[in-house]
């Protein structure tokens, strides 16, 4: 099992998963990067592949990715494969870019805090979700529908968790969606997603409600 977070946070961010998956059984690779150096091509190459690498090559490699954690894993399975049995649980993922990405991109402070990965993660033409092509894996989706963030809000269209629309978390290939009363920043430790990741895992598709 590997865990990678998202932009500017670290492995604490991804702690609770860790713990509920390890308590289920699960080998708990909880993976910390930094975001600022690197643009999404190396933190693929200097962080996932060698984590991936790492594991038993003839058991699953599960991942849980939280945000620019899943375009790191898209990247990376543009090229290589997961063994078989080896499901993906994708956490707010801007699958389609993000129009706070687009908004915020010129900012000093965020071009500095971010770095070149910050660059690549708006909604444009030179965003590298356009680069990414379908992945061959069972994947999950996550999206959050609440935001602590008004102020970025309103610029996405439809729902969305204060930086990534509901729309935008989705992929073609992906096996199952579910929506969580959850931010963007705090998805991963809503009780409902982190329960819901824990059914993906287990059983391949979510826990939804009866009609």
């Amino acid at each position: 099992m590997i865990l990678l977070h998202g932009m500017a946070q670290n492995a604490w961010s991804m702690a609770w998963l860790a713990h509920d998956l390890r308590s289920a059984g699960y080998r708990v690779h909880n993976i910390g990067y930094p975001t600022r150096p690197y643009d999404v091509a190396e933190l693929s190459a200097r962080y996932l592949a060698p984590a991936v690498a790492a594991c038993e090559p003839t058991a699953p490699v599960h991942l849980v990715t939280h945000s620019l954690g899943g375009i790191i894993a898209r990247h990376y399975l543009q090229h290589a494969h997961l063994p078989p049995g080896s499901r993906i649980v994708m956490l707010a993922p801007p699958n389609h870019g993000s129009e706070v990405a687009d908004a915020v991109r010129s900012w000093p402070l965020y071009r500095w805090w971010m770095g070149r990965v910050g660059q690549q993660l708006g909604t444009g033409p030179d965003s590298i979700v356009h680069t990414l092509g379908p992945i061959a894996a069972a994947v999950g989706i996550i999206a959050g529908n609440r935001s602590i963030q008004p102020w970025f809000s309103w610029l996405i269209p439809g729902e969305d968790d204060g930086a990534v629309s509901v729309a935008s978390t989705r992929l073609d290939e992906m096996r199952d969606f579910i929506v969580v009363a959850a931010s963007h920043t705090m998805i991963m430790f809503n009780r409902e997603a982190r329960a819901q990741v824990r059914h993906f895992l287990r059983h391949g598709e979510f826990l939804h409600p009866a009609c």
